[in-house]
């Protein structure tokens, strides 16, 4: 027999050190789970995109606010007349030639005398304008100079006194509308700016598109996202975002109903629309920059589009079985149906398409690899519903059976909607259907084997929105142990996003919320710390039978819920542990079972009282901790009262 060097030993057990592991982790029969199983819902509610994650600092900018937003509300709203330094002359809000008629109000404002510091305007924007020192704010706007000489125009950010924080000047000339951009610099810090520009001569001008971005936007997007609170977002990890809401889709009536299409292109150019939640969408956050968001972030896009019907809620009636559905008429439902698969084209299409080359237009010629797509939201399962919905699914499964298209069963967990929606499902095998559910917390822990039984051969889930009443650690902790089991049922549940993902404070129309901000500042709550940890530590494969509770009760309790899963991508083994109850668990995790593991993991805990919440005047309350802790083949383990833990393990990786 030839004998072996010890180099050629070394390498036969390099070799086969991952066979052994491939080999017991095999003999867990791990069952394949989603790619995409945890992501996020984004929808323009309690002033998300305005006023929220899009930049735009000024409020109204484009002077189309109406009492049709809010009952309060006019073309001038946070707008303010400056006449300070003794000058004077007349303001109108005209219509008669805008820069589009997409956006057809502005201003004119008239000078007679222009005093010692000019006539003009303000804008509050929203809540105040936040500004930093050194660092830059590009302001722009759209001028038409009716008189006949050029106009000198001083533009500043002032503080409540006056005090000017930062300045620039220019000079609007020549009949017609054009756009004119300044950068201000801004020499101190101010939480409640105000944006002033002043004519500083006699004259007559028309107005229209004031705008003020930061210039570090997230990524670097000129018609961006506010950088920090697109930060936060990004570091909960999500594979997916639904968007551009549920409500806001279907809308306020038919004429309320959420159009893409006007959406893109040159902002100027783009339709604002009243929000069915009582104030108003600019539309600069619109689908190029939904599906630019998506792309930063790394998680796929997930459009939602309206099934052809209104909201049954509409007209204000906001109860369960309202009767506000309508439907669009049957004669325009062929150029909506062609709406919807025009913007596939515009996702997928080449720059060469019509609608691709838009999207090339826009700054974008490679496609946005759009996979998924939701047609309906919570809707009432009506003949109405249905007739529109078949429509719509029959066209875009033919024309692009790539497409996973998501339908609707209703807004409730169960009842009527929920039956006839999954009836409808099954009679025209939808990939997917979309399942709402905001419960009490004790609801999570009663239903953690929902989805034990459901049929395999089936629709797939999604679970939209899903929430408990609350931003307490309990809540978050309640809602963790659910998430254990649709990791164990993540062949069946394909997706799952916690809604509502963000709120500014002081304007919320919906509770809880995931996120909270004000202009200044971002506070994650609870529950978006345990949503980060399932997020970031998500497997392909869940391995059953790895972690063992002691004692009868404890493999009973509803309160606790445990959860093993692979990363095939990185090899790496996450135990998760939640345990929403008030007692401690102890168990074992066999490691044995998954092959070589090192001597030591990162262990990361979320605990405290099961009150604590995190808020704007103690948003620290409760934050993950991780230690470096030490492994053994079985590894006891005892978690504390009110915690969810994580434990991710390097293994060697299987091929």
């Amino acid at each position: 027999m030839r004998k072996l060097s010890y180099a050629t030993l070394l390498l036969m057990l390099l070799t086969w050190l991952p066979t052994v592991a491939q080999q017991k982790v095999s003999s867990l029969k791990p069952k394949q789970i989603s790619p995409d199983l945890f992501g996020i819902f984004f929808e323009d509610l309690s002033y998300a995109a305005d006023g929220g994650l899009y930049a735009e600092l000024i409020q109204n900018r484009s002077f189309e606010y109406s009492p049709a937003d809010n009952r309060d509300w006019h073309s001038l709203t946070a707008w303010k007349y400056q006449t300070d330094g003794f000058g004077y002359g007349t303001i109108s809000v005209e219509t008669t030639a805008p820069v589009h008629s997409n956006n057809p109000h502005y201003v004119v404002l008239n000078v007679e005398e222009e005093g010692q510091k000019g006539v003009g305007l303000e804008n509050s924007g929203f809540d105040g304008i936040p500004v930093k020192a050194g660092k830059g704010y590009r302001f722009s706007v759209f001028l038409n100079v009716m008189s006949a000489n050029p106009l000198p125009i001083a533009v500043a950010l002032v503080d409540d006194k006056g005090k000017e924080l930062g300045s620039s000047t220019f000079t609007a000339t020549g009949h017609g509308w054009k756009k004119y951009t300044e950068q201000i610099n801004i020499n101190f810090d101010d939480d409640d700016a105000r944006l002033v520009m002043l004519v500083k001569s006699k004259g007559k001008v028309g107005i229209d598109m004031v705008s003020l971005f930061p210039t570090e936007t997230f990524k670097h997007h000129e018609n961006g996202m506010r950088a920090d609170l697109a930060q936060v977002i990004a570091d909960l990890k999500p594979k997916f975002m639904r968007f551009p809401g549920g409500c806001l889709t279907h809308g306020d009536g038919v004429a309320n109903i959420y159009r893409w299409k006007n959406t893109i292109g040159p902002v100027e150019q783009r339709t604002d629309q009243r929000n069915i939640w009582n104030y108003h969408q600019s539309m600069g956050l619109g689908f190029f920059e939904y599906f630019q968001f998506c792309e930063d972030i790394h998680a796929k896009p997930v459009p939602v589009l309206a099934a052809g019907v209104s909201c049954q809620n509409s007209g204000g009636t906001w109860r369960i079985g309202s009767t506000g559905q309508k439907g669009i008429p049957m004669d325009e439902m062929k150029a909506y149906v062609q709406d919807v698969l025009d913007l596939i084209e515009y996702a997928n299409g080449s720059v060469n398409s019509t609608w691709g080359s838009k999207r090339a237009a826009a700054g974008h010629p490679a496609p946005f690899n759009l996979e998924y797509l939701g047609i309906g939201n919570e809707d009432k399962i009506t003949g109405l519903f249905e007739d529109r919905f078949r429509m719509i699914y029959d066209a875009v499964h033919k024309a692009h059976p790539e497409i996973k298209i998501i339908g609707t069963v209703g807004p409730s967990p169960n009842g009527e909607d929920f039956d006839k929606g999954w009836k409808l499902a099954n009679q025209l095998n939808v990939g997917i259907v979309d399942e709402h559910y905001y419960e009490k917390p004790q609801w999570f822990l009663k239903n953690t084997a929902r989805y034990n039984n459901y049929d395999r051969q089936r629709s797939k889930v999604y679970i939209g929105e899903y929430a408990s009443w609350g931003n307490k650690l309990f809540n978050a902790l309640c809602e963790a142990v659910y998430m254990t089991n649709l990791e164990r049922n993540g062949d069946v549940v394909r997706m799952a996003s916690y809604a509502p993902l963000i709120a500014r404070i002081g304007h919320t129309s919906w509770n809880p919320d995931l996120i909270y901000f004000n202009g200044t500042r971002v506070f994650p709550t609870v529950n978006y710390y345990v949503q980060q940890q399932f997020a970031a530590n998500s497997g392909s494969e869940y391995l059953p039978d790895v972690i063992t509770l002691k004692g009868d009760q404890a493999t009973k309790d509803t309160t606790v819920g445990v959860s093993c899963v692979r990363d095939k991508a990185t090899g790496d083994i996450i135990l998760k542990i939640a345990n929403a109850g008030n007692n401690a668990v102890s168990g074992v995790a066999q490691l044995g079972k998954i092959g070589a593991f090192p001597g030591s993991a990162m262990l990361t805990t979320i605990s405290g009282d099961m009150q604590a919440e995190n808020t704007a005047n103690n948003p620290d309350a409760v934050l993950p901790k991780s230690t470096a802790i030490s492994l053994q083949k079985n590894w006891s383990f005892t978690v504390p009262a009110y915690s969810f833990s994580v434990l991710r393990i390097k293994v060697s990786r299987v091929k």
